[in-house]
């Protein structure tokens, strides 16, 4: 049995938009343009509940290529194309989503074009991440204040285009409230610069006969004319009214602003390309009071007494989030500020921030508030924390923004869906509101969520549903139906943050009597309804509706076509979200390296996600059970027979999508961060070895594959002949032969050193069962059990001699435990049957030696991680015996060092898999460091574009170089006095020496050298 091919994914292009696409090219497009069915499928997401599949999509390369676009639209001839931005995709509401063309300003369009310090503005694409401009204003003190939980991948086009904001609202307004003017570019193709004009200004472009002309007109006629009607429709809140803000048309000063009705427009009046900005002065200093309450509505009422105090912001989470955070990765760092209380448990917090540039003005005011909290007995809390300074403050607030993905991984197949989550009323009613508000989800019988912003009335509710169970889809008509009402009833808002995209059908009622002249500004900007059409406002005469939030197609329509065998087997994938996390733009952030050097969003474990359930649901359709598949012996030559006949098909033109979700797979570098950072714990390297198992039952492997996944046999037979092997591998015509029949490059040589004279002196011993069960208890107490790894064994033997030195030095006789091969790059190309036996030999060994409860130590973490996370997934492997890191069994053996004046710095570059799957393994380590007399700081670092032998990989060469530049080189090219790197990845260590020529030294020497110094 084997896969299907998939041929047949979706209907050909309409011949109009093929026809645009060529007549796009033909005006001298500099952007790609990609209507491969990978590309759409990712781009048929974002963090809603719909999906909705895109005909194209083209990357502009600038402004002028965007002004291509627009002008193309104009024509007669192409009247019937729809076209829809997109920035980073993280929308709740489907904004970006579009059965037309995505027209993508992110992969190009993301250049910060200008600082200008002293008049405190800053001039971007549209592409800009938020983090991203705020790491360039951070040099100078400034920064761009509108917050937002995603702000490490929302573009500043997607925040103009929602008009986004979230914490700090109250005291720093809107994103609008910073935009100072946007470049703008109609239809047809004209660019107008937006800015606050006076009357003289706004006359002379009145008097335009082009399409700008035509806006400005209409605009000022709806403005002046409808003023009674817009100041009694358009609610007095911090977060107004997005999407054609009429209110603000007119400023204070009687200038008119076309901003207000651009922001928040969501794409559909045209597109943003540039912004000129607003920055502030960064605050010199934050103070965070974290207050614990026993009741999440305590936390509620509480709010408003607390406001009293002037805060910057207050920002409000639930019991849900709390616990959900205290099972993740981010908990490592906040923990601390949240401590169990031994009466109540904690049901919901406030965190409540002041900020000033005088430290002491703030903690006067902190100290003010805590004894309002101290003596005021109105609401019973359970106690409060400060944390003091940005760094502490950061801490907790990443905590708070990762509640949004956090939501997202709850246990079972009810899952927190936002469609309902940012309502905004008064905040002096949130408390009721959001009691009648629980009471109608409660009247369903639903769990959900809560977090949000408390001081500007907006709260964050997600009911748990299963999308893909048909009746529980049918709750979003009345949940929806229900909770607008409510808001209207509370003279709030159902869209109060995240933009009204799929939901704008509850824009008629809002707006009333407004609402045709809504109609009428969407009519100047778009005739013929083809930006973002069904969004906000339809133009009077369009035959186009405003969608409905029932009629979209939804995920959980095309999941639910997936076998639930399947979708249970799966679920790490089946699960993602589409939250975005994974989109993280910081190149000194594990998360996702491929898709950082990349730029394509199918390389990213959210595309990679979206593309493997559209496989599955389509093998599914084509009558195939993966699992069926999976669990089928293959007769090797018939099977040899039909992989050659079909791999020769394919080199000769035949379509399967399955080579579009191979490549997306193949670009992955296994490094796991995705299964540590993402707060729904996607992991990729666990479905994609999966899918490459699956793949290779249709299709012939290439001979890189088998070279790998036996790497751990063949080593050691080669080691017998380290000159022989390294004189092949370190030749011309070896290297040469290497990448053109096997496609790897700059393949490692064998360490020359010799370990016998280390394992004779350290009196080393191998491990057998036999051995460990005749020593005495005081014995196994001193002794440690040395798993070895093929890698660090035979290609940096000086480490393995420098563990073994270390623990003998403190007194611990070291056992060898046999060299048997991990299985780790079995799993990473995919031979699950290898890897799968293994793991079962092995595991059985280590618990075999484990029965005594001597420490099993592994020095290279990936290796080492393997035993924790990959082992414990193969059925009939048994109990798993704990396989510790060096720095995890030191900390129980390292004694203290003398203090050393002056002493040396050092800074660790830890290995990508281990720092986001081992949170705790670089503290121990700068732990054991200061227990040593010595300083370590951790370097944030990205990934060093390694990984086991993704780099050494011919196809994946470039992009290794990209990843390793974007990053690690800058720090490993640090001055001196920065202090001396150190890597605890083998494969890290073999980047550098790659690159560099230099050899970075593992965090173990050091200690070891400190420890010699001891005896001298």
């Amino acid at each position: 049995m084997q896969i299907a091919p998939l041929t047949r994914m979706s209907p050909a292009l309409p011949d109009t938009t093929q026809a645009f696409l060529v007549a796009l090219k033909a005006t001298g497009f500099a952007g790609e343009i990609s209507t491969d069915y990978a590309t759409r499928t990712v781009l048929a997401t974002d963090n809603s509940l719909y999906q909705r599949l895109p005909q194209a999509a083209i990357f502009p390369k600038h402004a002028q290529d965007v002004q291509r676009v627009a002008m193309l639209m104009a024509k007669p001839d192409y009247r019937d194309v729809v076209l829809t931005a997109r920035g980073g995709g993280t929308g709740t509401n489907g904004q970006s989503l579009t059965n037309g063309i995505v027209v993508d300003l992110s992969r190009h369009m993301n250049g910060i074009l200008e600082i200008n310090v002293a008049e405190r503005w800053v001039r971007v694409q549209a592409g800009v991440v938020k983090d991203q401009l705020n790491a360039a204003l951070a040099a100078h003190g400034l920064f761009f204040a509108p917050e937002l939980s995603t702000s490490n991948r929302a573009t500043i086009g997607g925040m103009i285009n929602t008009d986004a904001s979230g914490q700090g609202s109250c005291t720093y307004g809107k994103t609008r409230d910073h935009v100072l003017s946007l470049d703008f570019v109609l239809l047809g193709g004209e660019r107008i610069h937006s800015t606050p004009l006076d009357e003289p200004e706004l006359e002379k472009l009145c008097a335009r006969q082009d399409r700008a002309g035509i806006v400005y007109r209409t605009a000022r006629r709806i403005v002046d004319e409808q003023v009674a009607l817009i100041e009694a429709k358009f609610p007095k809140l911090n977060r107004c009214l997005t999407g054609y803000d009429l209110a603000h048309l007119r400023e204070a000063d009687g200038r008119f602003n076309l901003n207000s009705v651009l922001c928040g427009a969501e794409g559909s009046l045209g597109f943003v390309v540039e912004a000129k900005l607003n920055v502030l002065p960064v605050p010199g200093y934050s103070a965070l009071v974290n207050v614990q309450y026993a009741g999440f509505m305590d936390a509620l009422r509480d709010a408003q007494a607390l406001l009293a105090h002037r805060p910057l912001s207050i920002e409000t989470v639930d019991s849900r989030v709390l616990m959900l955070a205290m099972q993740d990765i981010v908990w490592n760092s906040v923990g601390e500020y949240f401590p169990p209380d031994d009466r109540h448990q904690t049901l919901g917090i406030n965190l409540v921030e002041f900020s000033g540039d005088d430290p002491e003005e703030v903690n006067a005011r902190v100290e003010a508030f805590i004894g309002h909290l101290r003596g005021d007995t109105s609401v019973l809390r359970l106690g409060h924390t400060v944390a003091a300074g940005e760094d502490q403050v950061k801490r907790v607030y990443a905590m708070r923004k990762r509640a949004v993905g956090l939501l997202g991984n709850v246990k079972g197949e009810a899952r927190p869906q936002p469609f309902v989550e940012d309502t905004a009323v008064p905040p002096e009613k949130l408390a009721d509101f959001i009691a009648e508000f629980r009471a109608l989800l409660d009247s369903y019988d639903l769990q959900y969520g809560m977090f949000g912003h408390v001081d500007a009335g907006v709260l964050h509710v997600r009911p748990a549903l299963d999308m893909k169970d048909p009746r529980q889809a049918a709750l979003v008509r009345p949940i929806s139906d229900g909770v607008a009402a409510l808001t209207q009833r509370y003279g709030g808002l159902l869209w109060g943050e995240h933009g009204k995209g799929v939901r704008s059908e509850y824009g008629p009622a809002f707006f009333g009597e407004l609402y045709p002249f809504l109609q009428q500004l969407k009519s100047a900007f778009d005739p013929y309804n083809q930006f973002n059409p069904g969004k906000i406002a339809v133009p009077a005469a369009s035959k186009t509706m405003l969608l409905k939030i029932d009629e979209v197609p939804m995920r959980g329509q095309l999941d639910r076509q997936i076998d639930e065998r399947v979708w249970q087997s799966y679920g790490a994938a089946m699960h993602c979200n589409g939250n975005g996390a994974c989109y993280n733009f910081d190149p000194d952030d594990a998360m996702c390296p491929s898709w950082k050097a990349t730029r394509e969003r199918v390389h990213s474990p959210k595309g990679r996600a979206s593309l493997m359930r559209e496989w599955l649901r389509l093998q599914g359709q084509a009558g195939v059970n993966v699992l069926d598949v999976a669990s089928t012996p293959q007769p090797f030559v018939t099977s040899l027979l039909a992989r050659w006949r079909n791999s020769r098909a394919a080199r000769r033109g035949a379509d399967d999508f399955s080579h579009q979700v191979y490549d997306a797979m193949a670009g992955c570098l296994a490094c796991k961060s995705c299964a540590g950072q993402c707060p729904v714990k996607v992991s990729v390297p666990d479905f994609r070895s999966r899918f490459l198992e699956l793949y290779h039952r249709r299709y012939l492997r290439p001979m890189r594959d088998y070279l790998i996944g036996s790497l751990e046999f063949t080593i050691p037979a080669m080691a017998r002949m380290p000159a022989l092997y390294n004189g092949i591998m370190g030749s011309r015509w070896g290297r040469k032969l290497l990448a053109e029949r096997a496609g790897m490059v700059d393949s490692p040589l064998l360490s020359r050193y010799d370990l016998r004279e280390t394992l004779r002196r350290w009196r080393v011993r191998p491990a057998t069962p036999r051995a460990l069960s005749a020593l005495t208890q005081a014995q196994r107490a001193r002794s440690v059990i040395l798993v070895q790894d093929t890698f660090t064994r035979y290609f940096e033997t000086d480490l393995l001699a420098a563990f073994i030195e270390l623990a003998a030095r403190l007194g611990y006789q070291v056992w060898l435990a046999p060299l048997n091969p991990n299985g780790k790059p079995l799993h990473v190309q995919g031979f699950l049957d290898a890897f799968a036996r293994a793991a079962i030999r092995n595991a059985g060994q280590l618990r075999a030696l484990y029965e005594t409860r001597i420490p099993l130590v592994g020095l290279d973490p990936a290796i080492t991680l393997t035993y924790r996370q990959e082992y414990t997934k193969v059925p009939d492997v048994g109990e798993v015996p704990p396989v510790e890191l060096p720095q995890e069994w030191l900390l129980d053996v390292m004694p203290p060092g003398a203090p050393q004046a002056g002493a040396k710095l050092f800074r660790l570059m830890p290995h990508c898999t281990e720092k986001t799957n081992a949170p705790d393994s670089t503290r121990q380590w700068e732990l054991l460091f200061r227990r040593r007399g010595l300083e370590l700081r951790t370097q944030p670092a990205g990934c060093c574009g390694m990984s086991g032998t993704y780099g050494h990989e011919a196809r994946n060469a470039r992009t290794s170089r990209v990843i390793y530049e974007q990053s690690w080189a800058g720090h490993v090219d640090a001055p001196e006095d920065a202090g001396e790197a150190l890597a605890t990845g083998y494969s890290c260590r073999s980047q550098v020496k790659r690159y560099t020529g230099r050899r970075l030294r593992h965090p173990l020497q050091v200690l070891l050298d400190d420890v010699r110094e001891d005896v001298r």
